[in-house]
């Protein structure tokens, strides 16, 4: 079942061009001109349910202001967009009952109060029933190690501690979709993780829609099958990211321990790519010579102990095509 859809979504943002000096002011009073900016022009996809997507894109290219017309925060120029079979800017308060939100930047919890009690508000906000409040709180308590931290001011809490509980905030009223804007920014490892497994685990146990934007790829590897590049206000990839990998991920990298300190080592088709001690790193572009055959020649030149294969990071990979656009890069070229 389609969650998400929005068809030909635009929006224009419609600022007043300010001419410097006394008289350029002078001259607005009587006098505007505008300029206009387009934000999101032609953005199509739809999203099922339970599914999670990875909206990529650099600084600027629309993920911020799609997600606002997603939550309703903003009306679309022109378009149709649908969350839950309903339209966000006309039905604000329905919207906010079926969405979650968390921003890497902002939080939702009361600065001054304790983490239990900033709970206990959004309860009275959404209406949660009490029985059905005291189970999600407990439930997620658990994954999150939340009890440690519960009676300590929001203000007090680390950035790990008061992201887990910006996480539990947003699910305590069992949306059907969330939405999650850069997540584990600033997080150290131990944290990115809870909140990786968190996000998983809700999906899978609950079903919920997640929309993932972020510049930190691992999360997108950690949790999507699925991504949206966003670039210039316009969708430029819609799909799987192994096809993605697999388009314009050409060269692999064959990382051999040597077994002897040979001076040189060149194989057939691959080409050195930096050396330490006996760990040697060849890059070969994979369209053109199966690993088998190059691990084949390998074995056949040189004594070894260990041998394997690095696949292309998807980061390397999405930032290409950030620099260089999706379209201007042939699957042949190296990454």
């Amino acid at each position: 079942m389609t969650i998400i859809e929005t068809v030909d979504l635009k929006k224009v943002f419609r600022s007043v061009v300010r001419r410097p000096g006394l008289s350029g002011a002078f001259a607005a009073l009587f006098s505007r001109e505008f300029e206009e900016k387009v934000a999101v022009e032609n953005v199509n996809f739809s999203l099922q349910e339970g599914e999670i997507v990875g909206y990529l894109g650099p600084n600027g290219a629309g993920k911020s202001t799609t997600i606002k017309m997603l939550t309703g925060i903003l009306v679309p120029t022109s378009g149709v967009v649908r969350v839950a079979g309903i339209v966000p800017s006309e039905h604000r308060q329905q919207n906010g009952q079926n969405i979650g939100v968390v921003f890497g930047q902002r939080s939702q919890l009361y600065w001054d109060l304790p983490l239990r009690e900033s709970f206990e508000l959004l309860r009275a906000i959404y209406d949660v029933p009490r029985d059905r409040f005291a189970q999600n709180l407990r439930h997620f308590s658990d994954i999150l190690d939340l009890d440690r931290f519960m009676g300590t001011p929001v203000r007090q809490l680390s950035l790990g501690e008061r992201m887990r509980g910006d996480f539990a905030a947003a699910m305590l009223h069992d949306p059907k979709i969330v939405f999650l804007d850069e997540p584990t920014i600033g997080l150290d490892v131990v944290a990115k993780e809870a909140i990786r497994e968190f996000i998983a685990t809700m999906n899978r146990e609950r079903g919920t829609t997640v929309v993932l934007t972020t510049h930190d790829l691992a999360d997108v590897e950690r949790l999507t099958r699925r991504i949206i590049l966003i670039d210039e206000g316009t969708v430029i990839y819609d799909g799987l990211l192994a096809r993605l990998r697999e388009e314009y991920g050409t060269h692999r990298i064959l990382v051999v321990t040597l077994a002897e300190n040979y001076p040189d080592v060149e194989v057939e088709g691959a080409q050195p790519n930096g050396r330490d001690g006996n760990i040697v790193r060849l890059r070969f572009n994979r369209h053109e010579v199966a690993a088998e055959t190059l691990i084949r020649r390998v074995l056949d030149a040189y004594r070894i102990t260990d041998i394997s294969i690095e696949e292309p990071d998807i980061d390397s990979i999405v930032r290409r095509i950030y620099t260089e656009g999706y379209n201007a890069l042939p699957a042949a070229l190296p990454i």
